[in-house]
């Protein structure tokens, strides 16, 4: 028996997200399915990140536990010639078999995608949120600053966020314009359940003037979902990578 990790990307628009669910396809269901086939074993992944329906990523990662005698590094290939084109496997390895993807160290880094111009454009209209409206990228950085560090993100999560300890630590925020487009990346430890979105979709007040950015501060302190901003679409942000110490 050994345990391989697999890096996974994705195209989120036809999914209900990472997670099986009974109200439509997850992309974890479609790798089980995939990954039985191919080894005549009954496999289950273990996923790092549960993205959102509509969510999409570079490098969310899995693993699995096989007796198959396909090597760690070859599930690469063997999987991709199945799997449909909006999943596609980037790396494959053997690691510890006691690596959990959830339960060690690591740093997830986050991106969400804002088209910023006067009319939407139908190539972005599924990779990025769409908005008319001016931006005042300074303030958002101003804003962005504030949330870095350790702290309390209760107001920046869902209601339904069933965990008992909301303490998470964000390394970086960046705030990027690249012509039309507003880049908004997030560096940290971990996330709670819509955490990102939220944060993006308090910047976004921030940038429009809905919210000065001195307000981010009382809205960490009001540990209330009701003091934040917005949660921003799903279909603007997509995981880019999860690094381990390690590995």
């Amino acid at each position: 028996m050994k345990r391989v990790m697999l890096v996974i990307a994705y195209d989120g628009t036809n999914y209900c997200g990472w997670q099986t669910q009974k109200n439509g396809t997850g992309v974890e269901e479609v790798i089980n399915r995939t990954l039985s086939e191919l080894t005549g074993e009954d496999i289950k992944v273990i996923g790092a990140s549960r993205t959102d329906a509509g969510v999409h990523a570079y490098g969310n990662v899995a693993v699995f536990d096989t007796d198959s005698r396909i090597p760690g590094d070859k599930f690469l290939y063997a999987l991709n010639r199945f799997l449909p084109d909006d999943i596609v496997i980037q790396d494959s390895k053997e690691v510890p078999d006691d690596f959990h993807p959830r339960h060690v160290n690591c740093k997830k880094t986050y991106e969400y995608r804002i088209l910023n111009r006067r009319v939407p454009l139908p190539t972005k209209r599924l990779y990025s949120h769409f908005l008319y409206y001016d931006m005042d990228i300074e303030k958002m950085r101003k804003a962005a600053e504030i949330l870095v560090g350790t702290h309390d993100f209760k107001s920046f999560c869902s209601v339904n966020t069933q965990v008992k300890d909301t303490v998470r630590t964000i390394y970086n925020i960046e705030v990027i314009r690249e012509n039309e487009d507003i880049i908004i990346r997030v560096y940290g430890n971990g996330f709670l359940y819509n955490m990102v979105r939220i944060i993006v979709g308090t910047l976004i007040n921030v940038g429009t003037g809905l919210t000065e950015p001195e307000e981010v501060k009382e809205m960490l302190g009001a540990k209330d979902r009701q003091a934040s901003g917005p949660t921003a679409p799903a279909m603007g942000l997509t995981l880019v990578k999860i690094e381990y110490e390690n590995i």
